[in-house]
């Protein structure tokens, strides 16, 4: 047994996936999807489309009037952003609310990585959908690993006071870590073959054969959100933490710069998404 399966034995407490992400999760595997069809699925779900719009009405996307309805949102916002914050929403509220857990930091924390993994994903060529969703549910695990193991992972937060190396403490005081968790969670869930297959390699993708340039971007992803949590340099500690897996990715620290939006505004809105 792995040291990981403690966490998924009892398959009837699992969260399951809502039908509405997954319809949503289809939607990327196809290239005709449209706004409207986007915004349709998302209409079906009253408590998701009031969550977008909360979303779509802040400050931060910049609104000139009240946005009223989930297709003047799409026009606002694009139709991938749209999937993205109704992805987001969606995986958010899987988990039943807990007073010892941090929710807003955690999704703070993942909204980051999945915006990073995103950017990132189209400098590497590879899909940024993809990379998005897999960047929001990389350290969905933890979740699960709290609810068995509350001490001993709260412990490992504790100790996780410097950008990647919580990894590293799980697998000391746990025999494994999140991502094994995730990947686990995520087949579950049917996600893509590529997405389960990222989430087990980011924790060693220079060590991990085939290589996987989607786990590499969920790694170095990890790591910008981790000093953007810190507030530490995202970038210059990036470039610190990670200089053999930029090199192998063959991204600069210019290009990054370049690209790479700031942790204020990825993490926007996560208190319209957890209300």
């Amino acid at each position: 047994m792995n040291a990981s399966d403690r966490y998924l034995h009892n398959s009837d407490a699992l969260p399951l996936m809502p039908e509405t992400a997954v319809k949503l999760m289809r939607t990327l595997e196809r290239d005709d999807t449209t706004m409207a069809e986007v915004a349709a699925l998302i209409e079906r779900d009253p408590s998701l489309a009031v969550k977008v719009l909360r979303v779509a009405n802040s400050a931060g996307l910049g609104a000139q009037r009240e946005v009223a309805n989930l297709r003047d949102a799409a026009n606002l916002i694009g139709m991938r952003r749209l999937r993205d914050l109704s992805m987001a929403a969606c995986v958010a509220n899987i988990f039943p609310k807990d007073g010892t857990f941090d929710r807003a930091r955690f999704w703070r924390h993942g909204l980051a990585t999945a915006g990073h993994a995103k950017v990132l994903a189209g400098l590497c060529n590879i899909d940024p959908d993809t990379a998005y969703l897999a960047g929001l549910v990389m350290r969905i695990g933890r979740v699960l690993m709290l609810m068995v193991e509350p001490e001993i992972v709260s412990r490992c937060d504790d100790l996780n006071d410097s950008p990647d190396s919580l990894i590293g403490h799980e697998f000391e005081w746990l025999g494994c870590s999140h991502l094994e968790v995730s990947a686990a969670l995520a087949k579950r869930w049917n996600f893509p073959r590529d997405i389960v297959d990222a989430l087990v390699a980011a924790r060693d993708p220079l060590g991990t054969l085939p290589f996987s340039a989607l786990g590499a971007v969920l790694r170095l992803a990890s790591t910008l959100a981790d000093a953007g949590d810190l507030q530490l340099p995202e970038i210059d500690t990036l470039v610190a933490t990670q200089p053999a897996l930029i090199a192998r990715m063959e991204l600069s620290a210019d290009e990054l710069a370049q690209y790479l939006k700031p942790w204020d505004e990825l993490t926007m809105g996560v208190d319209q998404l957890l209300s």
